[in-house]
């Protein structure tokens, strides 16, 4: 097996840990919880709105099919929309460059989604730094996987 593929499998064994702890957490916290949970903050991870703690439900389930949902896509690289031509001499490395960033991006997903539930579920501020840490994380991974693409093909 090579070290890409361990690391592919890694990836998937930490997103699927996080998915199901974050899930029983959330089981095991539900008849301690209050019936009001913070339900959205701001850009700076102020509390803004106050929801039902069947709110907290949703974060989970979205993180969940998202999860599904990737794990499916990742399978068919015939559908992803490359940006490049894909020609029988590049195609190894665009889909291989493609394939990382889909992994690694799926990876941040399930930790931002299963960060946002535990942080309800304590009802805290977000820091004040999750938001750009959030946006640099997402967009650098996308823009170096695109500078890598344009200059793998």
């Amino acid at each position: 097996m090579s070290i890409k593929r361990i690391k592919y499998y890694i990836i998937d064994i930490m997103c699927i840990a996080l998915l199901f702890g974050t899930s029983i957490y959330l089981l095991i916290s539900w008849n301690n919880l209050p019936d009001k949970i913070p339900g959205h903050y701001d850009a700076l991870g102020n509390i803004d709105r106050w929801g039902s703690k069947y709110e907290l439900i949703v974060l989970p389930i979205i993180a969940w099919i998202m999860f599904i949902g990737i794990s499916v896509l990742e399978r068919f690289p015939e559908v992803w929309n490359t940006g490049v031509k894909v020609t029988e001499e590049n195609a190894y490395r665009v889909y291989s460059t493609l394939y990382d960033m889909i992994k690694t991006l799926k990876l941040m997903l399930v930790i931002i989604f299963s960060f946002l539930t535990i942080n309800s579920i304590h009802m805290t501020n977000l820091p004040t730094i999750f938001l750009p840490i959030m946006l640099i994380l997402i967009f650098g991974n996308l823009i170096y996987h695109l500078i890598k693409l344009h200059r793998v093909k």
